[in-house]
């Protein structure tokens, strides 16, 4: 009988007989009674579950809390415990964050260690964005952030180093565990979605895990896409950027810099490090949420949409896809297998509004592509997030600016008209007002970037 296998720090592991969204969590703290590793939110944003995952695809930090057991298949996981070396020989980070007094009440200070270890593995030096998922209330930043930089000079451990190079996680993942789907293809995924067409699909978890942590619901058939490594990664062509369903938003960020930094800099808000490691572009298409940030984006950008279901596949632009609230055109058995953005001359900005910079829910996402020659708006595509109960364009501010100079006096003219596209909803995040008056103002704010203003949401000015 085959079970999930995978190093826990340093030593295999085989689980069996775990249903298949168990978290990794309550199996450390309640079967391995590995308790440093700590339960706070329980939704994937404080960052007290911080764990270290490590594959082929190199070593990231993750939130345990929202991670199953099946998605750790073939993998090196560290937790707290296994920092140190065996001769109890500390991390450099902990022996920072202990000279530094990074740590006060202490309940945070595990994921905050395997954060930073994380981060000095890899390299990082811009600790304040690869520690934004997680949260200190009583110790404070400062501290925290002085035991990083401290920490950086140091070298990696030789046996950290060691237990998380790829070569020795081979043979881990030959065999798939017994009752787990774990298609390791596009072709095997659409076999077990066509005999499964009411069943889950789950990438990163990263919404999905709610399902189960806060909902308590029960998912039937589920099948893990980690694996299936033909929908992952990044295709540059003369014509088109082709992005695989199953790139997260983390691989997603660098490779999307060069062509469309505004794009870049939205994704840079886009949850946490450890979200952004996890959550893939499909997952945050096909979950079809209105205020998910990548779509807005790509339909700004006129992306296109492939979608699979057995050997047929089909396409469309991706503004179709979202029908209504919580409806999509996608036929059960149906996936998402990838995107493409056409190649074009970057005019795009995206402006996020909520009420944290760092890891929050967007309550309005505007994305601006605007085409101007010689003074003329001559193409427009306009998209929000957080305006309706789906994605949506702005066709009649699109419409209002088409032909036009490209003058402050046509901007107010169009600001006039976005009451024709939108009447959004109030909630918790923005009123009604608020959002719809935010949306007209991100053109304005748009045009006036285009002129040179800069503006820095992250600057104070006195």
């Amino acid at each position: 009988m085959s079970g999930i296998r995978f190093t826990l720090n340093g030593v295999a592991v085989d689980v069996k007989d775990q249903p298949p969204t168990r978290t990794f969590l309550d199996w450390l703290r309640e079967d391995r009674g590995l308790k440093g590793t700590k339960e706070g939110c329980n939704e994937g944003d404080c960052g007290a579950c911080t764990v270290m995952l490590s594959d082929q695809r190199g070593t990231r930090a993750v939130n345990a809390c929202i991670l199953f057991l099946p998605q750790l298949h073939g993998k090196a996981v560290h937790t707290v415990e296994g920092l140190k070396a065996v001769d109890g020989t500390l991390h450099p980070v902990q022996t920072a964050m202990v000279n530094e007094h990074g740590s006060q009440c202490g309940f945070c200070t595990p994921g905050f260690v395997m954060s930073m270890a994380t981060g000095h593995l890899n390299g990082v030096t811009d600790h304040d964005t690869h520690l934004a998922g997680n949260l200190c209330r009583c110790t404070g930043y400062a501290p925290i952030i002085r035991a990083a930089e401290a920490a950086a000079a140091e070298p990696v451990p030789a046996w950290l180093a060691e237990q998380v190079d790829a070569s020795t996680l081979n043979g881990l993942a030959e065999d798939a565990p017994d009752g787990v789907a774990l298609p390791r293809s596009s072709d095997e995924l659409a076999a077990w979605y066509m005999a499964n067409p009411d069943g889950r699909l789950i990438a990163g978890a990263t919404d999905v895990g709610l399902w189960v942590t806060k909902q308590l619901r029960e998912l039937g058939p589920v099948a893990f896409l980690s694996g299936v490594d033909d929908m992952r990664g990044i295709e540059v062509t003369e014509d088109a950027i082709h992005i695989g369903a199953v790139t997260t938003i983390a691989e997603l960020m660098p490779a999307i810099a060069p062509h469309f930094p505004g794009f870049a800099a939205m994704l840079r808000r886009y949850g946490s490090a450890q979200v952004r490691a996890a959550a893939t572009l499909g997952g945050n298409i096909a979950n079809g949420s209105p205020i998910g940030d990548s779509p807005p984006t790509l339909i700004a950008l006129g992306a296109t949409l492939y979608l699979r279901k057995g050997g047929d596949r089909r396409a469309l632009p991706l503004e179709e896809f979202f029908l209504d609230y919580g409806k999509q055109d996608r036929a059960p058995g149906e996936f998402v297998e990838a995107v493409s953005i056409p190649r074009q001359p970057d005019r795009l900005k995206c402006y996020k509004l909520s009420k944290r910079f760092d890891q929050d829910i967007s309550a309005v996402l505007g994305c601006f592509n605007v085409s101007v020659s010689d003074g003329m708006v001559t193409e427009a595509r306009i998209a929000f997030g957080g305006m309706a109960g789906t994605p949506k364009r702005a066709t009649a501010v699109e419409s209002a600016l088409f032909g036009q100079p490209w003058t402050e006096g046509t901007i107010h003219k169009a600001m006039a008209v976005f009451t024709q596209d939108f009447s959004p909803m109030s909630d918790m995040r923005a009123s009604s007002d608020y959002r719809l008056e935010a949306a007209q103002n991100l053109l304005l704010r748009y045009f006036l970037e285009d002129q040179g203003l800069a503006t820095d949401v992250l600057e104070v000015v006195a």
